[in-house]
């Protein structure tokens, strides 16, 4: 036993002292405070001991293989606990089905306790070490994540660094007027701080909750709230916040949690005059946090949700030698694959894969269809002005397209946030409800479903062929249309973001073997696409990746080369046959049906794509 703990402590002494002096440095820059430095330290050490015999022999593994999810075997899945299988065992008992998804990667959305009523989805939390009570206990928690990795199942859950809810004991004693805990949060007894603030700070939710500041008349104080007022922004100014927050990432990282998904990342440092977002501060917090995780449980990964374009994303991998994310969300290249639905149009998504793929390989971006949240129209509008777009009249094009106010839209959905000041408004609805399959199913349209499934087929096949870790939302494999039932509670009716949140009616997994039907027509396509990722070579990481102009703008073309191999992704993003113009020497196979071809003037039907291989 002593031996045991002799090598142990050696190993964590070696990986600390790799990280020291940097880790330090960083740490009292923010904070000149050596006595909570040291502090973090002893608590480093105290939360790597704790953690279990098994997680520390995954850590040892993954330091040996530290790319190990940059793997073209990766696929996730997103999930609510409760939609999906009702409680974290539900979730454990349905493990079989997601293996037959071919998942390895199992984003839990938030599950942490939260207030009824006041939780923004599980975002607002009111103790980061407790299960929601229906979901479920941390016993659970661990159970789950347990039987995940002996099924070779990767868990992944949201923490959110921003705020807490305003019932976290925290805010509750500063409520009361403790000053210690009044420090943790933006507590200002007068309004001139705050109008000072919102001169340069930009509202995330101007519709439902205006502002960045609550006023709490019991306590004759603001408190700042960038999101919903019960919501509370943490101040990381204050070295006690960080040394309590990492403590938090440590004891849920011990539970068995792989990868730790950074809630709201560039907002987390507040400096008066800015616009608060993607500041320096940020980058040092999250630099600290991976040398944190590198030496006391090295197998988890950090993934950045950073909602911004593409320049200020790319910053928050770090560099090679001071890495900052394992991973961050293709954002935009999600919302500009709607875009080109809407339009017909792939000239800025090939222009946005064109600078993706420049990138350093080991940039490892998650890319998706959908996700829980609404789409933003954050388009490139510099590029598209020479086109003749403005970005005003075409964010109201495309949410009216995507409500199906349009002539010729099949999808259905609804708008979050419509700011009749800005005129801008965001969309929310599932992949298969854009795609039409709900509207062909209403009115009962053979040809408009045929054509459905094809359009959300196509843009898997789509999302398959990027570089990086391709992440389904529950529901899609088998079709799932949107859910209107959230009208009628009161607790969610202010959110259209539940329209694409629903329960996942387990009746449709029943015709997934049925490719007659549609959701065994998805269910069994996906499988096969992703097999045939799993398996070509063209599908690795160090596979050099290109647009190849087919001169159509309506259809997009991916060129994959790797070791004398070539991948061509063709993917047709308009409803019209289309021809990509092509004279390739040689003979491809068409990787699902196995029929050899020479790539020359290929014809498309509408939303129909080709997958060929040499």
């Amino acid at each position: 036993m002593e031996k045991r703990e002799k090598k142990n402590d050696s190993i964590f002494q070696h990986r600390l002292e790799r990280h020291h002096d940097e880790l330090r440095w960083l740490y009292m820059e923010l904070y000149q405070n050596g006595d909570m430095f040291a502090e973090l330290c002893s608590q480093m050490y105290e939360y790597y001991n704790c953690r279990s015999k098994k997680l520390k022999e995954r850590d040892l593994k993954r330091e040996k293989g530290p790319d190990w999810y940059h793997g073209k075997d990766m696929l996730g899945m997103m999930l609510y606990t409760d939609n999906f299988a009702g409680n974290m065992k539900g979730v454990k008992e349905k493990i079989p089905y997601l293996k037959e998804c071919n998942i390895n990667c199992l984003h839990l959305m938030p599950f942490l306790d939260t207030p009824k009523g006041r939780s923004d989805g599980g975002y607002a939390v009111a103790d980061f070490r407790k299960v929601r009570p229906d979901l479920g206990t941390m016993k659970d928690l661990i159970e789950l994540t347990e039987k995940c990795h002996e099924e070779d199942i990767n868990v992944c859950m949201d923490f959110v660094m921003n705020h807490t809810s305003e019932d976290h004991e925290w805010a509750r004693r500063a409520r009361a007027g403790e000053g210690e805990y009044m420090s943790r949060y933006f507590f200002y007894d007068n309004e001139e701080i705050p109008e000072k603030y919102e001169k340069t700070v930009p509202q995330v939710f101007p519709t439902t909750a205006p502002g960045n500041f609550t006023y709490l008349p019991e306590t004759g104080h603001y408190v700042m709230t960038t999101f919903y007022p019960y919501q509370w922004d943490l101040n990381y100014r204050n070295p006690r916040v960080f040394n309590e927050m990492i403590y938090n990432f440590l004891y849920l990282t011990n539970q068995g949690i792989d990868i730790v998904r950074i809630d709201a990342v560039p907002y987390i440092w507040k400096e008066l005059g800015t616009t608060c977002r993607n500041l320096k501060q940020v980058h040092t917090i999250v630099r600290m946090m991976r040398m944190i995780a590198e030496i006391v449980c090295p197998g988890v990964l950090l993934l950045g949700e950073v909602v911004m374009e593409p320049e200020k994303v790319v910053p928050y991998f770090g560099t090679v030698e001071k890495p900052e994310c394992h991973m961050l969300y293709n954002v935009t290249t999600m919302a500009t694959t709607w875009n080109s639905i809407a339009t017909g149009d792939i000239r800025l998504l090939k222009k946005q894969m064109d600078i993706v793929n420049q990138l350093p390989k080991q940039y490892v971006f998650l890319n998706y269809l959908r996700c829980h949240d609404d789409i933003g129209w954050g388009l490139d509008y510099e590029t598209m002005r020479p086109w003749g777009i403005k970005e005003i009249p075409h964010k109201r094009y495309l949410n009216d397209y995507f409500t199906g106010k349009i002539r010729g839209s099949v999808s259905r959905g609804e708008l979050y946030n419509d700011d009749p000041v800005t005129q801008d408004a965001r969309f929310c609805g599932t992949t298969a409800s854009m795609c039409g399959i709900e509207k062909a199913g209403f009115e009962h349209d053979e040809e408009a479903m045929n054509a459905a499934v094809r359009e959300d087929i196509m843009l898997h096949a789509y999302m398959l062929t990027q570089s990086g870790i391709p992440m389904l939302y529950s529901g899609d494999e088998l079709g799932q249309v949107n859910d209107y039932s959230y009208k009628n509670d009161p607790e969610k009716c202010a959110d259209s973001r539940y329209i694409h949140r629903g329960k996942l009616p387990w009746e449709l997994a029943e015709d997934k073997e049925d490719v007659t039907t549609v959701q065994g027509n998805i269910f069994q396509t996906l499988d096969r696409l992703e097999k045939i990722r799993r398996q070509e070579i063209t599908f690795d990481k160090d596979a050099d990746v290109y647009t190849y102009d087919v001169h159509d703008d309506s259809i997009l073309c991916v060129l994959r080369e790797y070791k004398g191999r070539r991948f061509f992704g063709i993917f047709n993003f308009s409803n019209q046959e289309k021809t990509a113009w092509m004279q390739e020497k040689g003979m491809y196979r068409n990787l699902l049906t196995g029929e050899k071809t020479e790539l020359k003037d290929i014809r498309l039907s509408g939303y129909e794509f080709l997958w060929y291989g040499n």
